[in-house]
Formats: C-alpha cells, sequence, structure tokens
C-alpha cells in the first residue's frame, strides 16, 4: 500500500517509536494520522488526531474502532518493559502480556474489519529480537513479545484473504526512553521506522530493522548453546 494518502492510527504515540511514526507518516503524505495514548492530552502536534485508547481495555479498543473508521494502516506500537524475570511475579508479567500480546491481538480484531471496508490496507506489529531470545531481566518481555510474534503470523494468514498486509517488525535496542539505561548500540527511532514504512510500501512481511535482529534470527537455525553460552 502507499502511505501517501492513507489514513494510518499509531498506538503508543505520543513518545518515542510512535511519536516517530507519526512524524514520518505526515512526512510521507498521510491524509490522517490518529495519534493514540492513554493520556490523549499528552499529544500535543495539531497536524494529528490525537485519540484516548487504553490497549489493555477492550472497551478502550471497541470505541477507537468506532471513532476511527476510515483507517487503511494500522501501527500496534505500544508496548512496555517491567524488567520482570521467570521466576518474578504474576503481576509484572500479566502486565507485560496484556499491553505487549493482547494488546495488538485486540486492536487487530476490532480493525480487521474496518481495514477491510477501506481495501485491505496494512497492519504493522512492533515486535523485537527479544521474540526470539530471552535474557535474565527480560523473560516477560521476550515472552509477551514471542506470543505477539506467533500472533502475527498466525494474523497474516486470518488476513490474507481480506488483502491485508501483514508485517512483523523485529529490532533490537532502540535509542528512546524504553532502552536509556542499556549500554550498546541503539538504532536510531526514525531509522527504524524509514525501514518499516518503505516495507509496508514494499509488501514486505517481515522487516528485521538491525544487525542485532538479523543475527539473533540466523541463529535460531544453530546450537541452542550459542544464543545462550552461560550455559553452554
Amino acid at each position: 500500500m502507499k502511505i501517501n494518502g492513507s489514513v494510518a492510527l499509531v498506538t503508543g504515540a505520543n513518545r518515542g517509536l510512535g511519536k516517530a511514526f507519526t512524524e514520518a507518516l505526515l512526512a510521507r503524505g498521510a491524509a490522517k494520522v490518529y495519534a493514540t495514548a492513554r493520556d490523549a492530552a499528552s499529544i500535543t502536534d495539531p497536524r494529528v488526531v490525537p485519540l484516548q485508547l487504553d490497549v489493555t481495555d477492550p472497551a478502550s479498543v471497541a470505541a477507537a474502532a468506532k471513532q476511527a473508521g476510515d483507517v487503511q494502516l494500522l501501527i500496534n506500537n505500544a508496548g512496555i518493559a517491567t524488567g520482570a524475570g521467570i521466576l518474578d511475579s504474576d503481576e509484572e508479567l500479566r502486565r507485560e502480556m496484556e499491553t505487549n500480546y493482547y494488546g495488538p491481538v485486540r486492536m487487530s480484531r476490532e480493525f480487521a474489519p474496518i481495514l477491510a471496508a477501506n481495501g485491505g490496507g496494512a497492519v504493522v506489529n512492533v515486535l523485537s529480537a527479544l521474540s526470539w531470545l530471552a535474557l535474565p531481566n527480560t523473560a516477560g518481555y521476550s515472552a509477551s513479545k514471542s506470543a505477539a510474534w506467533a500472533a502475527t503470523n498466525a494474523l497474516r494468514l486470518a488476513l490474507h484473504g481480506q488483502g491485508t498486509l501483514v508485517t512483523g517488525v523485529h529490532i533490537g535496542y532502540i535509542d528512546t526512553d524504553m532502552a536509556a539505561h542499556v549500554d550498546g548500540p541503539k538504532i536510531a527511532a526514525a531509522d527504524v521506522v524509514a525501514q518499516v514504512l518503505d516495507g509496508v510500501e514494499a509488501g514486505q512481511p517481515e522487516v528485521l530493522a538491525d544487525d542485532v535482529a538479523r543475527q539473533v534470527k540466523s541463529g535460531l537455525s544453530g546450537d541452542l548453546r550459542q544464543l545462550y553460552p552461560a550455559v553452554a
């Protein structure tokens, strides 16, 4: 699909990668961008349509779909990382699953008929290289993103018949507030967004946005101990 002239909705659009998505969509000529956040007042760009949305609340998701019936491109970007380990309390693990897995699933379910009515369009699910790899302090995040990856693959098949492209995006660390505590290579949010929007226009089902994502995916076909040398 073409970005120019399209109508897009971005979840988690008030900062970080979501804000970069809204800015790039406008720069590429999108006719309308719904920028969503739990607190719509935190979105101050006069060029976008602010929309209150909590992806963990089914009623909020349904209300957003009723208000944005002209959407052609859905970007499921909203996500959280609590740092929960696999042996930590259920509360943090459930928070990540609710946001990172059920959030895009709910959004896709509500907006699928809207996309169909508007010509098919596309869904972008922002995943992670941690969809394929777990670290001691990313167990909850990795599990939720792995579940979202599986859901993305299933969604691609489910929506193929209505002409909807489903693009999964895998990235290492992005230079945003979420990864501010991380020492190591980070990719600029604008670089990720450019690759994703190029991929949507080219009809790509998957975007591996940096070397980290490419290396981790490649490593899945090898000896597991190469990905987890600490337990070799």
